[in-house]
């Protein structure tokens, strides 16, 4: 099997909505959870989980890769949005990932953020895209949103969402020279005086459900702007 589409998704919460999507699938295993073979618009998709997190979504990315050598890698799932600049369940298409967590006492943390920074070549697309979406930077670290410096991720990187996986699945992708769509729906806002769904993880993994449900209705459509 060749297949030239990758459908990656990364986080437990969001990965747990795929039976219910796919109530037939049957499950294959990778070294990093389960994966199955959809046929979506008339050719095989892989479907896998990646994992949750800079290290098991760098590693997942590039298994696929060299696995099954796509054209296209596709990653679904959540992100949390800033509060005032998006709203819940917006669909973000990422065009750009910014890794912000990083903190270099050596060296300069600015060149070392700008060195790992993806610009996604998305130039494969054309609108009118199949739903409505927010197309802009994701930012990404090993943590949650810290509710404080919202303002200044907006304000530094010009970016309304966040979330774990986006940059290094972005930086792995350009690396390989591999085609990649980056879709991601708000599950949750981030403000100064704290997150929706913080300390509420029944919450999150509902409102994941239903964004995951929503991009995978919407994914014959996408994919068909490259098959095409």
């Amino acid at each position: 099997m060749n297949p030239r589409i990758v459908v990656i998704v990364s986080a437990d919460g969001e990965w747990h909505a795929i039976p219910k999507i796919f109530p037939d699938a049957e499950y294959c295993m990778t070294p990093f959870g389960q994966y199955f073979v959809e046929e979506i618009n008339d050719e095989p998709v892989v479907i896998m989980y990646g994992g949750w997190g800079k290290i098991p979504s760098a590693t997942s990315a590039q298994y696929a890769i060299d696995c099954w050598s796509p054209e296209l890698l596709v990653n679904l799932g959540t992100c949390g949005g800033f509060r005032g600049e998006i709203e819940r369940d917006q669909i973000v298409l990422a065009d750009k990932t910014v890794p912000y967590d990083i903190i270099n006492q050596i060296g300069d943390t600015d060149s070392a953020i700008e060195r790992l920074t993806t610009v996604i070549d998305l130039s494969w697309l054309r609108e009118p895209y199949p739903i409505s979406v927010v197309r802009g930077t994701i930012v990404s670290g090993d943590r949650d949103l810290i509710p404080e410096e919202v303002h200044t991720l907006r304000d530094k990187y010009g970016a309304r969402v966040g979330d774990w996986e986006s940059a290094s699945i972005a930086y792995v992708c350009d690396k390989n020279k591999v085609k990649l769509l980056i879709l991601r729906g708000v599950s949750d806002l981030v403000g100064p005086d704290g997150g929706d769904a913080y300390g509420a993880r029944v919450e999150w993994v509902v409102a994941a459900e239903g964004i995951m449900k929503t991009l995978f209705k919407s994914l014959p459509d996408w994919l068909r702007l490259f098959q095409e």
